[in-house]
């Protein structure tokens, strides 16, 4: 018997939480698993695992071998699938969740572009800035523009991010220019509802921390787009992303307000679940949206 088959056995009955448990998980009898630890434990001359008649516990070694055990056959089984997958060709569907706002803009050409390079690869994308849950919807992987929390998502970030306080120069004319975040409650705001903050945008004080700044809506829309396109009409002040507003800031339709006021941190990530292998088509699909974001100027800030 091998010791990568004792080493999962090992494995298999500390995650059940016992012999029985993990006997029954895998169909096999409890005195095959005990067997195959004890002989483990043999081979290793040490002993991993504390066994009374009620329960079992892990030594201090056992619990540093139970972590290392983990890590070795993740890298087995990576190493296996990816050359099943190298023979095989990188191929088949991959279900990608992309923000509306994002590919309505032009930074959406690299999806394009992957279906370009990646003929094999059925690219199946949905559109749409509500936060979909990648396990439970069923995605392969999603582009979002946050600050991403989400510890149990392994996260790749493609570009830096911020949003803009903006409005043009003739709004700034006629209503002023406000001096801080709390002037913004005179304002008439434009409020992208895409976004978490909606209503209440954050911005630092004058001591560095975060601090939530309710605004007056006087329009509400879910497209950065039409709220930036509101603004330049004068209709009051927006937050929108920095890459939708670039060109207007630029030839001057709008202007850049409080920008040393942001939180930073923000970014265009790709998120995918936590798994013992990565397919190989996530793999390509996020090292080629890194690529184009590297190429394109758009992650160095």
């Amino acid at each position: 018997m091998d010791n990568l088959t004792r080493m999962q056995a090992f494995i298999d009955v500390v995650d059940a939480e016992g012999f029985s448990a993990a006997a029954r998980k895998l169909g096999r009898s409890k005195a095959l698993m005990s067997k195959y630890v004890r002989e483990l434990e043999d081979e290793l001359g040490i002993l991993l695992l504390n066994r009374t008649t009620r329960q079992f516990s892990l030594t201090e070694v056992g619990e540093v071998y139970y972590h290392s055990a983990i890590d070795i056959i993740n890298r087995i089984t990576d190493l296996q699938e990816t050359v099943r997958e190298t023979g095989a060709g990188v191929k088949g569907r991959l279900r990608v969740s992309a923000p509306r706002s994002l590919t309505d803009l032009e930074i959406g050409l690299p999806i394009v572009e992957f279906a370009s390079e990646y003929p094999e690869i059925n690219l199946d994308v949905t559109l749409a800035d509500r936060l979909v849950d990648l396990v439970e919807d069923g995605f392969d992987v999603a582009i979002r523009i946050s600050r991403l929390a989400d510890s149990s998502l392994i996260a790749r970030k493609l570009a830096d991010f911020r949003m803009i306080l903006c409005a043009s120069p003739e709004f700034v004319a006629k209503h002023g220019m406000p001096a801080n975040p709390r002037d913004l409650v005179q304002f008439p705001a434009i409020t992208d509802t895409n976004w978490k903050g909606r209503n209440n945008w954050v911005f630092l004080d004058n001591e560095g921390k975060e601090v939530t700044v309710p605004v007056n809506a006087t329009i509400s829309v879910n497209s950065p787009e039409v709220a930036k396109r509101a603004a330049i009409a004068g209709l009051g002040i927006t937050m929108v992303p920095e890459f939708s507003v670039e060109s207007e800031i630029k030839d001057g339709r709008l202007l850049s307000l409080m920008e040393d006021r942001f939180p930073p941190g923000g970014g265009v990530f790709a998120v995918y679940p936590h798994r013992r292998h990565v397919p190989a088509k996530v793999r390509v699909f996020v090292d080629f949206m890194a690529r184009w974001f590297r190429d394109n100027g758009r992650n160095d800030r």
